[in-house]
């Protein structure tokens, strides 16, 4: 699986960037969402992780404030055009921090950009489908280009426990009813479907069992941590199990992610 070129052109994507800590000396962080959201997900970490690092929260291509660029939906485009960015910025290596398709475009820059990356962070990461997600997968495409970001709303609706964060989910329903329809379709495209997508197994385990630097992973499912946990190759990584959450542990545990990624961060 050939790495996919940065485009030519630079791709300079709306995001918050905190600048030089005021205290601590921790490394800059990347904090990248997921399908169909923006990078305000991640607004409720950031009182507790910009105190002792630079702290970088973009919104992906097609996704929040970012224009789309449909020839590159895909999450190596997004790493690729995200390398481009941090190189120009002058920002690396990164503890590169990602939900679901966020935990693709972190994944996709180890993978492929390892210089600009010191650790990775996935939560809830969108890769590991079993047979039964790739069975279903034809038909909910077709779906989602039949009835647009209808079917998506609706989609996002089931992705939460009744337990969450007041306004969480009508937010993410929101965000996902203003998405232009062809963006997520072509992104969920090519994180499953396309030759070169890493979403489903065995591709997965063969595209994470290139990440050389050590991982930190955070699931909801006692399943996937265990799958993820056998595709781990350096020995400081660690998977770590929030049972009875929503897709969106970031969102419905900030606090305790936060403190997470602090600790985390003087890995590697």
């Amino acid at each position: 699986m050939p790495p996919v070129s940065e485009s030519e052109g630079a791709f300079r994507p709306h995001a918050v960037d905190t600048g030089p800590p005021p205290t601590g000396h921790g490394p800059p962080l990347l904090l990248v969402h997921g399908w169909g959201a923006d990078g305000e997900d991640w607004t409720p970490l950031l009182p507790s992780l910009a105190p002792r690092h630079r702290v970088l929260v973009p919104d992906l291509p097609g996704h929040g404030r970012s224009p789309a660029r449909l020839d590159r939906c895909s999450p190596r485009a997004a790493a690729a055009d995200l390398a481009a960015w941090l190189r120009a910025s002058g920002v690396g290596p990164v503890v590169a921090v990602g939900h679901s398709l966020g935990g693709q475009v972190v994944t996709a820059l180890a993978v492929e950009h390892p210089g600009l990356v010191r650790s990775v962070v996935s939560v809830a990461a969108a890769y590991g489908g079993d047979a039964a997600e790739a069975g279903r997968l034809p038909a909910e495409q077709a779906a989602l280009r039949r009835a647009g970001t209808a079917w998506a709303v609706g989609f996002v609706r089931g992705a939460f426990t009744g337990d969450g964060p007041p306004g969480l989910r009508e937010r993410h329903e929101r965000l996902m009813a203003a998405m232009d329809p062809e963006v997520l379709f072509r992104y969920r495209e090519a994180m499953y479907l396309t030759p070169d997508a890493f979403g489903l197994r065995p591709a997965s385990e063969a595209y994470l069992r290139r990440r050389r630097c050590p991982v930190l992973a955070v699931h909801n499912s006692a399943a996937a941590a265990a799958w993820e946990r056998a595709t781990l190759r350096d020995a400081r990584s660690r998977v770590v199990l929030w049972e009875g959450l929503g897709h969106y542990l970031h969102e419905e545990r900030p606090a305790e992610l936060a403190a997470l990624i602090r600790d985390w961060s003087g890995i590697g």
